[in-house]
């Protein structure tokens, strides 16, 4: 096993350090540059003998179905999860209006190299040696600093639509979580994290990211977003009604995950693939373009408190079921991937850590 100061660094990043972090101005463009063509966007074939589960959250047989599409898939998607149209509609015009404002208008929220809000590319970026047809917005609870930037005269709405949207899928987070802990035959509070200090209970964190996916003019030369697993515990999806998500399945190759009406996306992250042990399995997704549609999704990446780490549970441990993993905090983690990317999870197994000391 190499150690953390080893091989799994990134190779020296071909492209100037200013295309990482400012997306292209995607209007006009008639013809794909040669910073965002690919040599092989689409290297394994999608198969359609496969669709990725939907569940419905009221359906008596829901928990048994979660546990499947977690050991199974790594994600799925839930119908009845007491989230409104309404609001998922307000939070994709809101989206749209942003995504839609010039590029030079976009360019004065940049997010910088090492800041976690405003516009920019995709973070991953800096592991491809090509850009991706893509742009994005990250907040974490009011985004107003940054939406009085982009509407001087009228941020609110913006700012209205995120909060509110963020609060809500805080709240299906948490009914997730426990439902997927619940699975695995123990609840959030065996998990300690309800205990409360001076300033109250440990609160989870959230991340919330709006994707735009432009029309792209050679999709098939071109990747929205490169193949990854998200660090979070879990991470719930909206996506317009246009496809573009891709779910990896084993050896069956990328499944597409097509827009459900009223439906969710919900997929395993790292910290639930620690937690479990690997039982869940981190879901490896990634996002096509087309040459007719503007495709927007919402992310909302959900993790545990700050001080938390997060390890294999006790209660999956036995002589048979050692931990595969170390204690790592979100931050930890995000650190390690930050700098070694796919080879993370391989970084904080316990053999590997035992062999690094």
């Amino acid at each position: 096993m190499d150690s953390i100061s080893g091989s799994f660094k990134p190779d020296p990043d071909p492209l100037d350090e200013l295309d990482r972090i400012i997306p292209l101005d995607f209007n006009g463009v008639h013809e794909l540059p040669e910073s965002h063509t690919w040599t092989q966007p689409n290297d394994q074939p999608t198969t359609t003998n496969l669709s990725v589960p939907v569940i419905d959250l009221q359906d008596p047989d829901s928990k048994e179905l979660i546990r499947q599409a977690c050991e199974k898939w790594g994600l799925f998607q839930v119908t009845n999860h007491s989230v409104s149209a309404s609001l998922l509609n307000r939070i994709d015009r809101q989206s749209r209006r942003l995504f839609a404002l010039p590029a030079k208008r976009k360019r004065l929220v940049i997010r910088s190299p090492g800041g976690f809000t405003g516009y920019g590319v995709a973070r991953i970026a800096r592991f491809f040696p090509k850009l991706m047809w893509s742009e994005g917005f990250t907040a974490v609870g009011s985004p107003e600093v940054h939406a009085c930037q982009l509407w001087p005269h009228d941020y609110t709405t913006f700012c209205d639509a995120t909060v509110e949207y963020q609060n809500e899928m805080k709240g299906l987070a948490d009914r997730m979580l426990g439902l997927m802990l619940k699975c695995l035959g123990f609840t959030r509070e065996d998990l300690n994290w309800e205990k409360t200090n001076r300033s109250g209970s440990k609160p989870a964190q959230g991340l919330l990211q709006l994707n735009s996916y432009p029309v792209c003019p050679d999709p098939t030369r071109a990747m929205g977003l490169a193949p990854h697993t998200d660090s979070s515990l879990l991470t719930l999806l909206y996506q317009s009604n246009t496809a573009g998500l891709q779910v990896r399945h084993g050896d069956d190759g990328w499944v597409a995950v097509p827009p459900h009406a009223g439906a969710l996306v919900v997929n395993v992250g790292d910290l639930m693939h620690i937690l479990s042990n690997g039982r869940f399995k981190s879901a490896q997704h990634r996002a096509v373009v087309n040459k007719a549609r503007h495709r927007i999704s919402v992310a909302y990446f959900y993790g545990p408190p700050a001080d938390v780490k997060i390890g294999p549970a006790i209660r999956l441990i036995d002589v048979d079921h050692p931990p595969i993993y170390r204690p790592v905090t979100w931050k930890e983690y995000l650190d390690v991937k930050a700098a070694y990317f796919n080879k993370a999870l391989d970084l904080i197994r316990s053999d590997a850590f035992s062999t690094e000391r």
